[in-house]
């Protein structure tokens, strides 16, 4: 009778600490993973909703920058049981071995290597906080296990004109799991063995063997040239030891995924990125599909209503079109196309909302104009104000406009028209 091996204990630990800067004013009250996006989320629910879906249960954020929004978010909304011993417990930075703040993603883990100490797993998990795709981790570590690697990078298939954009993993053509060599935004890379306009990027998710994380933030810890940073640094420790694997997202097959939105994965660290992933989401079939029951994205967003479309104080009909409304938003006789509202989002009657993003308890009055544009929590825009269409009064009154976009920041004060 054959006997079953032991599972593998297994720790996910999410690196929470950006500050993204690429996505100011966004970010000025904020660290980067509590970002809202698509309405009702923030952004870490994304890498959170991965790892709970893949059936890791014990998770710890790593938080440091503007993290109280984070924090709270975490605190409130993501809540295991106890009687299961499972948790999603944010952990700040805590000044354990000096007095001196994390100095890069690897120096985060070695300031925290008590987590695995007192958890004592087989495998870790790093992900990142800040990406939006959905991937079941359990594949990963499958495959990490089956390897014998120490350490084990995901990575997404990319053109090869694209290579020098990205951190890309050059695999040995022998052996195309194995990396012979992980290079930074190179500029002469080599194509991939069975794709050669294609090159392999990292997705800034890592499966180690415990003890192998251990040693290998240990020892970098006493590079005094060291950056401290998982792509930059621990990996090609690996690397050069012949430990590392790499993970072809392509190979992971998340349930409930279609054709369209299979092996979908975008990065949001700039304006542009973070609006074009919203355009993903609002088009009658979605680049990324927030539908998928099978794989759900876990949130909280409060005690709001329904969603309410009605006609304005005039007698204005109500149009909308390839959108997202959240719960809470009210539309009283105002247009809006192309947008993504996010929960109490007010539009009164004869306003038109297009092509942007509108961020909680945002409040466009009556006659205003909103166009390609990104509006944080709580901005009220006066009757008759444009947002949007000139980009020289949009400057002039303070907003930030950055590659075609428009941008306010939370509770940013909107001159009377």
């Amino acid at each position: 009778m054959a006997i079953t091996p032991p599972r593998k204990k297994v720790l996910a630990v999410v690196l929470a600490g950006g500050e993204g800067k690429r996505l100011m004013p966004l970010t000025a009250d904020r660290a980067k993973p509590a970002v809202p996006f698509g309405g009702i989320y923030r952004l870490i629910d994304f890498a959170l909703s991965n790892v709970v879906n893949s059936g890791y249960l014990k998770v710890v954020v790593l938080t440091q920058y503007k993290s109280h929004s984070l924090d709270r978010h975490v605190t409130t909304t993501w809540r295991m049981s106890n009687l299961l011993g499972n948790y999603v417990t944010p952990v700040p930075a805590q000044q354990r071995v000096g007095k001196r703040w994390y100095l890069g993603s690897a120096d985060a883990i070695f300031q925290s290597l008590n987590l695995l100490t007192d958890e004592q797993p087989d495998i870790v998990v790093v992900v990142g906080a800040d990406h939006v795709y959905r991937m079941d981790f359990s594949q990963m570590v499958a495959d990490h296990v089956e390897s014998g690697a120490g350490c084990t990078v995901a990575a997404i298939r990319q053109p090869i004109g694209l290579a020098d954009q990205f951190g890309v993993i050059d695999v040995d053509p022998a052996s195309p799991q194995r990396i012979r060599a992980f290079l930074e935004k190179p500029t002469d890379p080599v194509g991939l063995p069975d794709a050669p306009d294609e090159v392999l990027a990292s997705m800034g998710n890592y499966v180690f063997d415990a003890d192998a994380l251990r040693d290998a933030v240990t020892r970098d810890a006493d590079r005094e040239q060291s950056k401290h940073d998982m792509g930059g640094d621990i990996v090609p420790w690996f690397v050069d030891k012949s430990e590392s694997a790499v993970y072809d997202y392509k190979d992971n097959e998340v349930p409930g995924a279609t054709d369209r939105d299979r092996g979908y994965w975008r990065d949001v660290g700039t304006m542009r990125s973070y609006y074009d992933a919203h355009k993903d989401l609002v088009s009658p079939l979605p680049v990324f599909n927030l539908y998928n029951t099978a794989w759900p994205i876990y949130t909280s967003y409060g005690p709001h209503p329904p969603a309410k479309l009605v006609e304005g104080g005039t007698g204005a009909q109500v149009s909308t079109f390839n959108s997202i409304l959240s719960p809470g938003v009210v539309v009283t006789g105002g247009t809006v196309n192309q947008s993504v509202l996010s929960p109490a989002v007010w539009v009164k009657d004869g306003a038109e909302v297009s092509d942007s993003v509108l961020m909680d308890g945002v409040r466009v009055g009556e006659g205003a104009i909103v166009r390609n544009a990104i509006i944080d929590k709580g901005v009220v825009v006066p009757p008759g104000v444009q947002i949007g269409v000139d980009h020289d009064a949009d400057r002039a009154r303070g907003f930030v406009v950055e590659d075609g976009l428009t941008v306010l920041a939370k509770q940013q004060p909107v001159p009377e028209a």
